[in-house]
């Protein structure tokens, strides 16, 4: 079958501020792949990134600020000349050497992630926090989500471009489509892939970054499952009223405002759930 694209597949780094790795990195992916195109999008770097990356021959998009990790795969979805897109960071942590183990499964699957293992270089935290992430997205989504956050990943160009609009310009792109591709019934493949610390400060703040993600995790349940969100907290909300009710009337006889509140609570958020579960369902008619 014959494709407009001009290369198979297009290799997309994000970089900001990573003159200290991107030139080996680019390198390396050129020694095993010379047929690829390496895209790298710079996001606002104050430092020498597009030169070593240039210098290293890749093909440069640079961003005149730093608008975000988000921004930077957009962009690069945009400008990409390949049929594939394999995304992956440009700070060390991800191996050139895995990316043919994604691309083993590229005919069975829409998209293919690389899950790390526990043999990955991460701090205890991040993994308690991506352990979290990992969790409740499988509950929202009815799927075993093995790494929610991973940015090593593998998709066709023209289905990925229709989820653009969705992606925000934060680090948490990776979780917005990977929710958004099982919202829409596409397949998932998790390959196992060991990382190596970062090259680096990390741009990630654990309190700041942490407590904003997890607002983020939120919002992108009840965007693509707002009924797995409204329906558990509609009903604790309803069992409260109930039990409540049940205690004053057995101790007091009467029906009270505090049982009232609960019970009319429950009811608002399960049809403020309803109502968004139709606008989401119009809003993927968007979405082939």
């Amino acid at each position: 079958m014959e494709h407009n694209n001009k290369y198979e597949v297009t290799v997309l780094l994000p970089a900001y501020n990573e003159e200290g790795v991107i030139g080996r990195t680019v390198e390396k992916i050129r020694a095993l792949h010379p047929d690829f195109e390496i895209l790298v999008v710079d996001d606002g770097s104050t430092d020498n990134t597009i030169e070593e990356a240039m210098a290293a021959g890749a093909n440069v998009w640079p961003h005149p600020y730093n608008i975000g990790n988000g921004a930077a795969i957009k962009t690069g979805l945009r400008c990409a000349q390949g049929e594939w897109v394999l995304m992956m960071d440009a700070d060390g942590q991800h191996q050139p050497e895995d990316i043919a183990r994604l691309l083993e499964h590229k005919d069975r699957f829409d998209m293919v992630v690389g899950a790390r293992t526990r043999q990955s270089e991460t701090s205890t935290h991040r993994d308690l926090a991506n352990w979290f992430y990992n969790k409740f997205a499988t509950y929202v989504t009815k799927f075993p989500i093995e790494d929610l956050t991973s940015g090593f990943r593998l998709v066709r160009l023209s289905v990925a471009r229709q989820f653009i609009y969705l992606l925000p310009n934060t680090f948490s792109y990776p979780s917005t489509l990977t929710m958004g591709y099982l919202r829409s019934g596409r397949s998932v493949k998790y390959v196992p892939i060991q990382t190596k610390a970062r090259t680096g400060k990390s741009k990630i703040k654990l309190l700041r970054d942490g407590t904003r993600f997890f607002l983020i995790i939120t919002k992108i349940a009840t965007l693509f499952s707002p009924f797995r969100v409204f329906l558990p907290a509609s009903f604790v909300l309803f069992l409260l009223g109930i039990c409540y009710y049940g205690y004053t009337f057995m101790t007091q006889g009467r029906f009270t405002n505090m049982s009232a509140l609960l019970l009319n609570s429950a009811i608002i958020i399960f049809m403020i759930g309803l109502v968004s579960e139709q606008i989401n369902q119009m809003r993927y008619d968007r979405v082939e």
